[in-house]
């Protein structure tokens, strides 16, 4: 086999030999005598700027030739390969709703469970909160199964989520009802939790036994008031969900977190009530929450993402993008920051305002006004929300 350092010797000597043709020189005989004093280089040889140059330049040829002759040789190697991802499509999609779509997005069923069956919310309250900052939580999740509420509804935005079904093509519930509350205000495992301490906060208010363990309906979700951190929240996470281990709960219970960023980061978990600093002044101004509550009502959106995945992939072995559960793309997650048409590239979409210069784009109980993101629906493969304007 040829070396990289065998070809710089050949091609050396080669360019110097018309070198030395050139400018009348004993090229054989010189090169002769460095060989004979073990010399490492190619003998000296007076040439001028003009024939550095051309030596150069031949190089540089050459060596490009062959590069281009490896390149041949890897893709005859690889005709026989199936490509692992489609071309992109000449549009994001057949449908007319561009927000998030494209054909490119694997989302899959992964055979596991999904939530079928009525939903029972069990709501743990960390911390200190406000009875008006409940209230609103509440009325949200009120409105998930509520009828009596104008168009666009939260009622109509958790039919999307209803879309997905299981093995037996059952479809998530739409009956989602606010079965128990527990409310730890003395901050019993401390202001700074982690991914797993929150188990021990969840076993602390079922060992209270406010309400049952709820294995087959229930869902857990625990709310962190604005003085509590959480592990990777507003650097990574604005809320997650997961399952609880046996060995710390005693049962197996999907749950999910969110945390109140009001005083945290309201710019990364609270967008588009709280804007980041670096876009001040060069894009969209931060918008009036509809509540007035800016950590709440962000809370709110983060909340729906979170039970929407929690229905549609409990056991983080349902419905999800990606080749790692662990890691999953999930149905709120292909749509984050998406809240109506048009939306993508920085832009939440087209929302609604109230007199008050308020935003939503959807209506609860109680005359309630909400902005929630939209969900994927597996049917479009698109980013959908009631809202929408096509």
């Amino acid at each position: 086999m040829t070396t990289t350092s065998d070809l710089d010797v050949k091609i050396d000597y080669f360019l110097s030999s018309l070198i030395c043709q050139e400018s009348g020189q004993n090229f054989l005989a010189t090169y002769h005598d460095s060989v004979l004093y073990n010399s490492q280089s190619i003998p000296q040889i007076h040439i001028s700027l003009h024939h550095f140059l051309v030596i150069m330049l031949i190089r540089l040829l050459f060596f490009s030739s062959l590069f281009l002759v490896n390149d041949a040789k890897s893709t005859v190697q690889t005709l026989h390969v199936q490509p692992q991802y489609k071309l992109p499509p000449k549009s994001f999609s057949a449908s007319h709703k561009f927000e998030g779509s494209s054909d490119l997005v694997n989302l899959r069923y992964h055979m596991g469970p999904v939530l079928s069956s009525p939903i029972n919310i069990y709501l743990i309250w960390y911390g200190k909160w406000a009875a008006s900052q409940k209230t609103l939580i509440k009325d949200f999740l009120f409105s998930i199964s509520a009828t009596n509420q104008s168009s666009p509804s939260v009622a109509e935005w958790w039919q999307t989520v209803s879309l997905y079904t299981d093995q037996t093509g059952a479809n998530i519930s739409r009956s989602v009802l606010l079965a128990g509350e527990y409310t730890d205000h003395l901050y019993s495992h401390g202001t700074q939790l982690t991914r797993l301490s929150i188990q021990d906060v969840i076993a602390t208010a079922v060992r209270s036994k406010p309400f049952p363990i709820d294995h087959k309906k229930g869902i857990y979700l625990i709310l962190t008031s604005v003085d509590v951190t959480m592990q990777d929240f507003c650097r990574a996470v604005c809320g997650f969900h997961y399952f609880t281990f046996p060995s710390m709960v005693g049962y197996t219970l999907p749950y999910a977190w969110v945390g109140n960023s009001g005083k945290q980061c309201p710019e990364v978990c609270a967008y588009p009530f709280a804007v980041p600093g670096y876009m001040g002044g060069g894009g969209p101004g931060a918008l009036n929450p509809p509540n007035g509550d800016i950590g709440v009502d962000g809370m709110i959106s983060v909340i729906g993402h979170e039970l929407a995945e929690l229905s549609s992939n409990p056991l983080v072995n349902a419905w999800y993008a990606g080749e790692d559960p662990m890691a999953p793309t999930e149905i709120g997650d292909l749509c984050e920051g998406l809240y109506g048409t048009g939306g993508g590239g920085g832009f939440i979409g087209q929302v609604m305002r109230d007199k008050q210069g308020r935003t939503y784009n959807l209506n609860g109980i109680s005359g309630r006004k909400f902005l929630v993101q939209w969900i994927w629906d597996p049917v479009l493969k698109a980013c959908a929300g009631p809202n929408a304007l096509d």
